[in-house]
């Protein structure tokens, strides 16, 4: 399932995606007239849902390229600490808790030069 939703994400989030969203609601819209209104108002809703769903799931890939990205660097620079890698699994009051400590050391670095 998750294969055939990426996919989905992927292609609707370009043109020809985009193009066959457009030319759903133009279809959806010349209905109204042949009193058609509840179908082309369901049509519309689930294609609102869809494009919600391709913005999340687009979002969560391009968050996680992100993270693996930073987690590189991270790794790959010897000097850095290592603790801060994953951190995006952690729990919400220890990301906060770690975020403080590296402001609070980043000031203290800042003030001592």
């Amino acid at each position: 399932m998750n294969r055939f939703l990426f996919s989905a994400a992927d292609f609707l989030s370009r043109p020809p995606g985009f193009y066959v969203m457009l030319v759903a609601m133009v279809l959806c819209t010349l209905l109204v007239p042949f009193g058609l209104t509840n179908m082309v108002t369901y049509a519309l809703s689930v294609a609102a849902i869809i494009i919600t769903g391709v913005v999340l799931i687009q979002g969560y890939r391009d968050t996680a390229a992100i993270h693996a990205k930073l987690d590189e660097i991270i790794v790959a620079l010897n000097e850095t600490r290592n603790d801060v890698v994953g951190l995006e699994h952690a729990d919400p009051k220890e990301i906060k808790t770690k975020l403080a400590e590296l402001e609070a050391e980043a000031g203290a670095n800042n003030d001592g030069s």
